[in-house]
């Protein structure tokens, strides 16, 4: 029996479409080896929680974690306590010091020699307890920062997880050019317990982080950023870059020093990234992985078995659908990773902290419901078909149709 569901069309009237089967996705047997991941996940709300704007966040715990757990089934690492999990936009810092905390417990319990927890969970440290209204340029803005960024580096390391040192809406407002990013960030490496991962996100998520590294022009900025990774080599992991600019990717990752990993942050060039050019590939720190997990497993299973070709067509398959959740407005992407989440059972209710599940219109969310059962990754056909009718009659959209055309195979609601 096929599952069929009646959608509307952007430009009006409707449409039934018959859902495909799932993707044919595979858990691995063995621990992936060919390229190191993490895949960066959102947090779920309590549904009956005050998550509105403005609130601290009330997190379902069972859910969230549970969430990690999937993700580490696929043999995908987990970034935490990202900007997919809201960092600054609905998660606050008391919620974020539970996240890091519980996340590390969980990993605890997967770690094995080979598989380490810092290999299981990478963990953002930032200093978003910090307003940035409340510090101005100069010598106490950057010990504000300097502070802030050491509270929260403390934390990641005393629960096991490895440390991601995150982009600073506060640093952006203080610092005076290259030279306060050079110290600071220095400091901060020369005192960190073990290689951390530098995050470097562009302005197409965070608006706030205009001028990183002192400087608007992208080219000025790198130069920084190459200057401070290798002064620091021997405490740099990786980089993560998040400027969705595959060129300048390319670029800096052939630079990088020896051991130096780049943790490609680019969810619209990834296939290609990490596939590599014949010298060099991207390993990779992204939120569409969250999304995309079944289907990011098995291209990189098809890497470690020495078949690239069948792993680039499988990643291939869903650039459309990491397109279409990271379109501009950008920062909204969160709302299309945790739509598909619901849709595919991993949260009870479509909500965010924050009311950030608003960030998305319907004629996105159902291009989306069209791009995933494209891509094979609609776990749950019936479970996916039952959520998306009900979401539909809950805004109106020809409620009737939409619920009635609804076929149900085995699906839970």
């Amino acid at each position: 029996m096929t599952t069929s569901i009646t959608l509307p069309l952007a430009t009006g009237g409707l449409e039934t479409l018959t859902l495909n089967a799932t993707g044919p996705w595979r858990k691995p047997a063995s621990l992936i080896t060919s390229r190191k991941v993490y895949a960066a996940a959102h947090v779920t709300p309590k549904v009956l929680g005050g998550n509105v704007p403005g609130a601290p966040a009330d997190i379902d715990w069972d859910a969230t974690l549970a969430f990690r757990r999937e993700l580490w089934s696929w043999g995908l690492g987990v970034a935490d306590a990202m900007d997919t999990a809201q960092r600054g936009m609905g998660l606050d810092w008391a919620a974020t010091q539970e996240l890091i905390n519980r996340s590390a417990a969980e990993a605890a319990l997967f770690a094995t020699p080979e598989r380490t927890v810092r290999d299981l969970l990478a963990c953002g440290a930032g200093t978003d307890q910090l307003d940035p209204a409340s510090v101005e340029p100069g010598e106490a803005g950057l010990a504000a920062v300097l502070a802030a960024y050491r509270e929260q580096i403390a934390v990641v390391e005393a629960s096991g997880a490895k440390v991601i040192i995150m982009a600073s809406r506060a640093l952006a407002k203080v610092a005076a050019g290259p030279g306060d990013y050079l110290a600071l960030y220095g400091t901060l490496l020369s005192e960190v317990k073990e290689p951390v991962v530098l995050h470097w996100l562009g302005t197409m998520f965070d608006p706030a982080l205009a001028g990183y590294w002192g400087s608007d022009d992208v080219s000025a900025a790198t130069v920084t950023f190459e200057q401070l990774v290798e002064a620091h080599a021997a405490k740099v992991d990786g980089v993560k870059v998040s400027l969705l600019d595959a060129s300048h990717e390319v670029a800096l990752r052939a630079g990088l020093p020896g051991g130096v990993r780049l943790y490609t942050g680019d969810d619209f060039n990834y296939p290609e990234l990490i596939d590599g050019d014949g010298s060099h590939h991207s390993d990779a720190l992204l939120g569409i992985f969250a999304a995309i997990a079944p289907a990011a497993s098995t291209a990189l299973q098809e890497y470690d078995a020495g078949r690239p070709a069948g792993a680039r067509a499988i990643l291939d398959s869903t650039r459309d659908l990491g397109l279409h959740i990271f379109e501009a407005p950008t920062y909204h992407y969160k709302t299309g990773i945790a739509f598909l989440a619901w849709l595919n059972g991993h949260q009870a209710g479509f909500q965010m902290v924050g009311g950030l599940h608003s960030g998305r219109d319907v004629n996105h969310l159902v291009r989306l419901f069209r791009l995933a059962n494209t891509a094979g990754l609609l776990l749950n056909p019936g479970l996916a078909a039952t959520r998306m009718a009900g979401f539909l009659n809950t805004a109106g959209v020809s409620s009737e149709a939409a619920v009635g055309s609804a076929v149900l195979e085995g699906a839970n609601t």
